[in-house]
Order: structure tokens, then C-alpha cells, then sequence
């Protein structure tokens, strides 16, 4: 008989675990170390995302997970997304769900890709379905919540708010701007800021860009004028 308790799938912006919800959390663990051992060759050595699904996970929980996952496999899991809520999907779990409970959000979502030489503004928050890629421009009131790779400029906050922040999966920009506050590709060490999953918001007079955690939302002002 086909054991079922953990099943690997592949999904747009990673993979997907599926665990079984009643299982024995000791046993599931054993489980799940087999089944990305087994699978290790298959699923090969690269930068991804992971969901999970069917099971209600604690944060320790959570993190005993990808250390079993990590030393059973090659992959590098970069961050983990809320596969059962497409609203947030692509924040994660290190993204804390007060992003999105302030109450009267308001954003506007833009689909597809934003081109070089295009200039998108906005005087809402945005979320961006795809890349901003190089020569292109964002520019928000609110945030600006890329679901993508940010190369190009973006500026959140762009009527004063400085509790105003910027999010993207890949952030690559060729410059930030947080109301009056401009960080460059420039003014970081070589030249480039760090890939992957990020965030950027304001500490004082400096734009802080930290990969995405808990520490680093709970670091963020919100009012209820931003998403």
C-alpha cells in the first residue's frame, strides 16, 4: 500500500508538502527525512520555495521541518509561502499576517511583467504579479509588494510616508526610494544588493533591506493609510 503521509508536488513558485494532518508528529518527521532522501536525486540542488499543506504547523514545528529537509536533501529553501491563502502566497510565512489585517487596505494589483521604459504610479499600495525588470519604474503612495524580480527602480511611499515599505521575492533594483530616502545598487557592498527574498523599509534616515523574517516585519511601522 502506497504511503501517502508526505507527497511532494511541484507548484509556480516551488514545491508543495502535503503531510498528513493526524499522523504522530515524531513518526511524521522520520517521514518526511525518508521521503526527501529518497527523493533527493529527483528533486536535484537549487534555490526554492516551500508550502506546506494538510497539517496546522507551530512555528518549531516549522523550523524542525527545514532542518530535516535541509539535511536530507540540497535543496536551499529560501522561504516558505502560504500555499492555502493567495493573498499572501508569495510573502510567506517569515511575512507576519499583520501586513494584511490593517484595517481599510486598499492596492491595486498590476499582471505581468513591467518592461524596461515603462512607468507605473500609483496613489495605492501595489502588488505586482511578475517582474519589474531593468529601466523600469514603480511608484507608489503605499507599499509595493513585488511577487517577482525587482531590477529596476521603485519608490514606496512617494507622497511622504515613511512607514511605507517595499517587498519583493527577488530584489535586484537599480535603485529604492522610501518617501525622500534613496538607496542605490551603488551605495552597496560590489555594487548589488543581496538577491532573494527581501524587504526594505526606513530606520531613521536610511533604508534597511533585510531578507525576510519575523524580526525584520515586526521592524515595520504600519498605519492603517498602507497595506
Amino acid at each position: 500500500m502506497m504511503d501517502n503521509s508526505v507527497v511532494i508536488k511541484g507548484n509556480k513558485n516551488g514545491i508543495t508538502v502535503i503531510l498528513d494532518g493526524k499522523m504522530d508528529f515524531e513518526l511524521l518527521k522520520e517521514k518526511i527525512a525518508a521521503k526527501f532522501k529518497d527523493s533527493s536525486r529527483i528533486l536535484g540542488e537549487y534555490k526554492t520555495a516551500i508550502a506546506f499543506q494538510g497539517r496546522d504547523l507551530t512555528d518549531a514545528e516549522e523550523i524542525e521541518i527545514l532542518d530535516i529537509i535541509g539535511k536530507n536533501s540540497d535543496l536551499d529553501i529560501v522561504c516558505v509561502i502560504n500555499d492555502d491563502d493567495k493573498t499572501s502566497q508569495a510573502f510567506g510565512n517569515a511575512i507576519d499576517t499583520k501586513l494584511m489585517d490593517v484595517s481599510g487596505n486598499v492596492a491595486v494589483f498590476h499582471k505581468g511583467i513591467i518592461r524596461g521604459g515603462d512607468v507605473v504610479s500609483k496613489d495605492k499600495s501595489i502588488i505586482v504579479l511578475g517582474d519589474v525588470n531593468p529601466n523600469a519604474s514603480l511608484s507608489s503612495d503605499g507599499n509595493i509588494i513585488i511577487l517577482g524580480s525587482l531590477k529596476g527602480i521603485a519608490q514606496a511611499g512617494a507622497s511622504g510616508n515613511r512607514n511605507a515599505f517595499i517587498f519583493a521575492l527577488d530584489m535586484q533594483p537599480s535603485q529604492l526610494r522610501i518617501a525622500d530616502v534613496i538607496a542605490r545598487s551603488a551605495d552597496t557592498k560590489d555594487g548589488m544588493f543581496e538577491s532573494g527574498p527581501m524587504i526594505a523599509y526606513l530606520d531613521g534616515e536610511n533604508i534597511c533591506i533585510e531578507p525576510v523574517s519575523k524580526k525584520a516585519v515586526n521592524n515595520i511601522r504600519l498605519t492603517p493609510s498602507i497595506l
